[in-house]
């Protein structure tokens, strides 16, 4: 199988999630990801933290398809030994606290003299510099700080946060898009860069339209649960064994869904004629709305719905998501057999590209698995040389 990033080299010294979802990507799309951790192990390790078998499948998730290295950067000799390897690298990730990289002799005016083609990509919190380099960058305060609290949820409730690590996982999503950027830049000028992504940073730009509105009409947003602030009928609605989403962002829409609920007059009701009536008039209609729906099961009105071309979905939990029929069709489902815990099933690569069949899955690697493997492969150590770092603890 040929994939696009095959011959580029990812040391990753990333932990958890934030420094750890970029890597994966990147690997997803053929990158060799050398995995940099200490003698402890990266955080994302621990077991208790949604645990499979006594291993977490958060680590077995965004640690697929890697190689674990174990060397201790609070030594010398570590320190040397990876500069070494950065010799024979191209990218290098990390997720630390401000001063930690200068501290262990791994940051990028360091590197960048070792080799002036390194790409040095730091997934932060808030920025190495200014008032708030050395807040904790936790998902949950990510997410809180950002704005997302305020506007996820029911209206009347207390604060929500996202169901996913959004705030974590925009960190690594910014920082591959922003490695694949580097290196085509290196294509044209022969010389890598650094990178600096904050999460805080990103969760603003995801804020998209809602961060555009208020910025210019100084209306602070407010949780919406299912419904949309603009749009109605736009929300969740309780049918007889289940909810069901409707979105009808166009009036054909309206009309359509109208006509399926066997109220055709509802769409050319004075109240209800327009989008801008419906906003007016949203607490008298969408009472009206659920009380039909709640006649028949979710199954029935999909099968009406999707006939008259109205947008809904069911409201699945992941027993239904991953039972959809695009999962199988699109390959949304890899596996691997772990060591430990034996076959491992995990969601797939969204990317697809012509010419790159499948996504590479293999299994997320034990500590310091490859350690021997990579001295001896990138870096021809013989085996006493490894033996004596083993025994300086520079390498575990």
């Amino acid at each position: 199988m040929s994939f696009p990033l095959q011959g580029v080299r990812v040391l990753e010294l990333g932990q958890i999630i934030a420094g750890t979802y970029g890597s994966q990507v990147l690997s997803d799309l053929g990158a060799e990801v050398i995995k940099v951790e200490s003698p402890e192990g990266d955080l994302g390790r621990i077991p208790s933290v949604a645990p499979y078998k006594g291993v977490s499948t958060l680590f077995l998730t965004f640690n697929r398809n890697k190689k674990s290295v174990v060397i201790n950067l609070k030594t010398a000799p570590g320190q040397a030994l990876f500069h070494d390897l950065v010799k024979v690298s191209d990218v290098v990730i990390d997720n630390f606290r401000a001063g930690v990289l200068e501290r262990l002799k791994v940051d990028y005016a360091t590197l960048e003299a070792i080799n002036p083609r390194i790409i040095h990509c730091s997934v932060t919190g808030f920025g190495t510099d200014g008032a708030y380099k050395d807040y904790p960058a936790l998902d949950l305060i990510i997410q809180a700080i950002s704005g997302y609290l305020s506007i996820t949820g029911e209206p009347g409730r207390p604060p929500a946060r996202v169901g996913i690590p959004l705030g974590d996982l925009c960190g690594g999503i910014f920082s591959c898009k922003a490695i694949l950027a580097a290196l085509y830049q290196r294509e044209r000028t022969g010389r890598g860069c650094r990178i600096e992504t904050s999460m805080f940073d990103g969760m603003l730009n995801l804020l998209s339209y809602m961060g555009t509105h208020y910025l210019n009409t100084g209306e602070v947003p407010s949780p919406q649960g299912s419904a949309h602030e603009f749009t109605v009928p736009w929300q969740a609605f309780q049918a007889r064994d289940g909810y069901i989403v409707i979105a009808t962002r166009q009036e054909n829409f309206w009309h359509k869904l109208c006509a399926v609920l066997g109220k055709p007059g509802l769409a050319t009701d004075p109240r209800f004629a327009t989008n801008p009536k419906r906003l007016e008039h949203r607490a008298a209609l969408i009472p009206l709305i659920e009380g039909i729906l709640r006649t028949r099961t979710v199954a029935e009105w999909l099968e009406r719905l999707r006939a008259a071309e109205v947008p809904a979905a069911p409201v699945n939990d992941l027993a239904g998501a991953f039972a959809e029929p695009p999962v199988a069709e699109r390959g949304m489902i890899v596996e691997y057999d772990h060591p430990e815990v034996g076959r491992v099933r995990l969601p797939g690569n969204p990317i697809k590209m012509s010419g790159m069949a499948g996504t590479p899955s293999h299994p997320a690697p034990r500590l310091g698995e490859h350690t021997d493997a990579v001295l001896r492969e990138l870096l021809k150590l013989p085996p006493e040389r490894i033996a004596a770092l083993r025994r300086e603890g520079a390498i575990g």
